[in-house]
């Protein structure tokens, strides 16, 4: 189940913006434009299939990213939650991950039965992930894993 919010006072996702906003600034200027707060945040429950809730704070509107082409976000999960395997093998999309703070354990593999290759990912730490190939994301530390995400497109 997932949903989008766009945050108002009181939200249930002032704690998200609360948790993030200590070790980034959730403020954006797209170009030709104002400096602006974030445009939404998507929350994902039990996102493929992973464990817990992943908050994703979309930066941008779609329009304002290389004709619709880039997307930006930052991505929170506290400790347990997890993104599980997926691909975005249909969409021919690739992400990098830049994590902001926290510790995490990032898996990928070649299609639904490859090999599981593990990495720990802690702040500073980036990954490439391929359009091809299935990875996850699971916070494994005491500490809310944050993390940017930008995701290309490529039709």
């Amino acid at each position: 189940m997932s949903g989008t919010v766009i945050l108002s006072e009181g939200s249930e996702f002032e704690h998200v913006i609360q948790e993030v906003s200590k070790y980034i600034n959730l403020y954006v200027m797209a170009f030709e434009k104002e400096e602006r707060a974030f445009m939404r945040i998507d929350k994902r429950e039990n996102m493929y299939g992973g464990n817990g809730t992943v908050y994703m704070i979309q930066m941008f509107d779609q329009e304002e990213l290389a004709n619709n082409r880039l997307a930006a976000y930052m991505v929170l999960l506290n400790k347990g939650d997890e993104s599980g395997f997926h691909t975005h093998n249909a969409r021919n999309e690739e992400e990098l991950y830049v994590v902001v703070h926290g510790t995490g354990e990032y898996r990928e593999r070649t299609g639904t039965e490859g090999t599981v290759r593990k990495k720990t990912l802690q702040k500073g730490d980036i990954t490439a992930i391929s359009s091809i190939g299935y990875h996850s994301i699971e916070n494994t530390g005491n500490e809310p894993l944050i993390m940017f995400v930008i995701t290309t497109n490529n039709p």
